[in-house]
């Protein structure tokens, strides 16, 4: 049974912004200035860049194949069990990805917010909630990320703004940066806080209009590299490059530093660390969302309900590996570097095969409009 046509292009661009957008943003501007110092808003420019050439290939698959995600059209492009590996590869890597995703968020909580809460349950709280809303089917997926959309926009530009009267042009030269021994390291860290990006290849065999995957996938990777270059600028501004290396989350403490107008709120950081969990949420919620539909596509399934909950103890073990909050960082970041094989290099294979061989996908004659 083919599932119902009904996600747009808008719908789209606003999943894959809520996609990235998520528990990155507190650290982002500590990984960027650990490889460039003040060339740190460029590396995420470079970042942005590297996970754009993932994000081509899988949409470009996307449109090849229209109503079929990778594990369906990986079948037909490299055989069944070459096949298999890399969809086991890409469901488990989003599913690791999943559980540092949450145990982030509940190192934040109980360091930030709750410090008398045991980390075991905020960790789980956020895991259930993740696991309860990807029994919806896509069109709910969708509308929930268009929901929160300009909750998560709307906050972080304000506090971008209002952190510019507080920050210092000098500590943003030279461009380029002033030591490049471990941009590359940078870049790709940075590159891997997007790999969330992936979601589309679930999205287009849902769409309307698959021929426009391109757009809302620029669109939306634009929407999100630009927030999070502005979020590195702002806080680099603001705190320089040495000040910022010896902070652990620099947009947390910008929005501590940051104050509205007339003081009406001496502090933004509350306020920012609700429309963050929300981002968290999204993230989290689209990365479990992956691996569960695409566990259910692998085993020939139609409904990808079973598997909800089924993941769930393996997913909070993982979350749990982690000695410590930097144990926790070191094991994201080679993650997130080796997660990019997943994301750009087998996407590329399988591309270049389809082009070899010719392989396309026969797409809908009609498509439902509503």
């Amino acid at each position: 049974m083919k599932q119902a046509k009904r996600i747009t292009t808008v719908q789209v661009a606003a999943i894959m912004t809520s996609t990235i957008i998520g528990v990155g943003v507190l650290p982002i501007p500590l990984f960027a200035v650990r490889g460039a110092g003040s060339g740190a808003p460029l590396v995420t420019l470079l970042g942005a860049a590297v996970a754009f050439v993932g994000l081509f290939l899988i949409t470009r698959l996307g449109m090849r194949f229209p109503d079929q995600s990778i594990v369906q059209y990986g079948e037909v492009v490299i055989g069944k069990w070459l096949s298999w590996i890399g969809s086991i590869g890409v469901i488990g890597f989003f599913a690791i990805l999943t559980s540092l995703t949450a145990r982030e968020f509940g190192e934040v909580v109980i360091t930030s917010v709750l410090t008398e809460t045991p980390l075991e349950v905020t960790v789980i709280v956020m895991l259930m909630l993740a696991a309860i809303s990807t029994r919806n089917d896509i069109t709910t997926f969708a509308y929930i990320h268009l929901f929160y959309f300009p909750l998560l926009l709307g906050p972080a530009l304000l506090i971008v703004a209002l952190s510019l009267k507080n920050a210092d042009l000098i500590n943003l030269q030279p461009i380029w940066g002033n030591s490049h021994e471990g941009m590359l390291a940078s870049v790709l860290t940075i590159a891997s806080l997007f790999q969330g990006s992936f979601i589309v290849t679930t999205v287009i065999p849902a769409m309307r209009e698959p021929r426009k995957a391109m757009i809302a996938s620029v669109v939306g990777l634009v929407i999100a590299g630009g927030m999070y270059v502005m979020i590195v600028a702002a806080t680099l501004g603001v705190f320089g490059s040495e000040e910022t290396k010896n902070l652990l989350w620099p947009t947390l403490e910008l929005a501590k530093a940051t104050s509205l107008p007339a003081n009406v709120l001496e502090r933004l950081d509350a306020a920012f660390l609700a429309v963050w969990v929300t981002a968290v949420f999204t993230t989290l919620f689209s990365s479990y969302y992956l691996a569960v539909k695409e566990l259910s596509k692998l085993f020939r399934l139609q409904d990808h309900k079973l598997f909800s909950f089924f993941l769930l103890p393996a997913v909070f073990s993982m979350a749990m590996v982690p000695y410590n909050i930097l144990h926790m960082y070191e094991i994201i970041q080679n993650v997130g570097r080796i997660g990019l094989f997943v994301t750009i290099a087998y996407p590329g294979l399988l591309l270049v095969v389809a082009i070899l061989r010719k392989n396309r996908g026969e797409p809908s004659e009609k498509r439902s409009a509503g």
